[in-house]
């Protein structure tokens, strides 16, 4: 054994702690240690020939998994620690200390890119569980209407889509001209106290918005349960520029999940809605007003 080696090992010893490089006990031969990464990761078996450093060393395997205890995580660090080897191994210079901070190096970025890729994942399942978790449960309506109809000078002037039904459920939409607040508020009130088909809906969306004085402006929406779709209706609005208007859009469940697919639907029916009140054109255009 070389003197470069033993003030190596009296070295990495010293900087990593008592034990980090040790001589394996299951080995006979004296030139085969057992290296313990710093952190929750591998132990390695190192062989250092007689020449070394002349000659560089070579990385046997793994000797344990480390505290992490996680598939693949042994295998990863062995394949790190060879490249980090390779690396900064230089004829004639010894090489563990270079070596051990190359491979904290390396996986640090390899946790890095593992926590992004669970963020993602997460993110992900996040994203299905708003676009399915809810659908075709029936929220709570307590106190979301009454049999008794608000005061209104005459019924809401509402204009209907066409139906659309896929797998079998069905949506429909439908919009009004508001000037208030208080005034989408009462009509939705008395659409649901007035149509027994409506208040049986699975979901019954909402969206409206609406120019006051002075430059003031109101704009709000409901999911009834279908989580997001209220946001996704006002925001086909914005889209759209349209203003002074409110937007029902009605869907009754059929059993067959739809996915992210339904949002697409709900705001095919809106859209449609809004061409059959006059309010956009076939092409999506508002119309303009005086326009011929």
């Amino acid at each position: 054994m070389s003197e470069a080696l033993l003030d190596e090992i009296e070295a990495i010893n010293s900087i990593y702690g008592d034990n980090t490089l040790v001589r394996s006990p299951q080995d006979s031969g004296p030139t085969i240690y057992i290296l313990t990464l710093p952190g929750e990761t591998a132990s390695l078996r190192l062989q250092f020939p007689p020449e070394y450093p002349d000659v560089p060393l070579t990385v046997l395997g793994t000797h344990s998994s480390g505290s992490s205890g996680k598939r693949g995580t042994a295998a990863r660090d062995l394949a790190l620690f060879r490249d980090a080897v390779s690396e900064v191994y230089e004829a004639g210079q010894v090489c563990l200390f270079d070596a051990i901070e190359k491979v904290q190096e390396l996986l640090a970025a390899v946790k890095e890119e593992e926590e992004r890729e669970q963020k993602e994942r997460e993110e992900q399942a996040a994203s299905q569980s708003d676009d399915e978790g809810n659908e075709g449960v029936t929220p709570n309506r307590d106190g979301r209407h009454t049999d008794e109809l608000p005061i209104l000078s005459s019924p809401p002037p509402w204009t209907l889509s066409e139906p659309i039904t896929e797998s079998k459920s069905t949506f429909i939409a439908r919009c009004a001209p508001v000037t208030s607040p208080q005034q989408a508020v009462s009509y939705m009130q008395h659409l649901l106290a007035t149509d027994k088909k409506v208040r049986a809906a699975t979901h019954n969306m909402t969206a409206w918005r609406i120019r006051g004085l002075n430059g003031t402006s109101f704009q709000d929406c409901d999911d009834d349960g279908e989580t997001a779709a209220g946001g996704r209706l006002l925001h086909l609005m914005q889209r759209m520029d349209l203003w002074d208007v409110m937007v029902v859009v009605s869907r009754w469940y059929g059993g067959v999940k739809l996915g992210p697919r339904r949002f697409t639907l709900i705001n095919q029916v809106a859209r449609d809605a809004f061409v059959q009140a006059g309010l956009v054109s076939n092409s999506g255009e508002k119309k303009k007003k005086g326009g011929k």
